[in-house]
């Protein structure tokens, strides 16, 4: 049961940006459809991989087990791997965001729960097509404020350890 709940770290960076490029397709559908379909979807993925990563995620899975490999081959086999305690937390902020648009929409909010899933999306998009992780960024900040103690990562606090490790089999 301990590994149904776990989170991956390193994580292979490929894998979060294809993950994150999902966010910004089904974001965005909901953007425009209004689907309470489209939103319960984007909101099971990030809860799914905030507690087991992409084990229970449909998204996570496809990335990490289908996407991942095929484009292997064109990036020479090479990913870059990053601490996964951040990632983990960009899940759990994009888990809050797609909440509280659940529950605006469920309330009849619709315009609201629109435009938390548009800065969802915007924050998505920075992932998916630059490698810039919003709440990775966030997580830092936190650590150095001392509030996210150093040994929830230590990679991330102490840039020496810090690696461009490159991996073919780990997603």
């Amino acid at each position: 049961m301990a590994k149904l709940f776990s989170f991956p770290n390193p994580v292979n960076e490929t894998s979060a940006r294809i993950v994150a490029g999902g966010a910004v397709i089904l974001g965005t559908l909901f953007a425009a459809l209004g689907s309470g379909w489209v939103l319960a979807a984007l909101a099971y993925g990030f809860i799914a991989r905030v507690l087991t990563g992409p084990t229970l995620s449909p998204l996570g899975r496809l990335s990490t087990q289908v996407l991942t490999p095929l484009i292997t081959p064109l990036m020479k086999g090479e990913h870059r791997l990053v601490p996964g305690p951040p990632k983990r937390f960009a899940q759990g902020v994009g888990a809050t965001f797609s909440i509280v648009a659940s529950a605006l929409f469920l309330s009849g909010a619709e315009t609201p729960a629109r435009f938390v899933i548009a800065a969802l999306v915007g924050a998505a998009f920075l992932e998916s097509a630059f490698a810039i992780c919003l709440g990775c960024i966030v997580f830092g900040w936190l650590m150095k404020a001392g509030l996210i103690p150093e040994e929830v990562c230590e990679e991330c606090n102490n840039f020496s350890l810090r690696s461009l490790a490159t991996t073919s089999s780990q997603a």
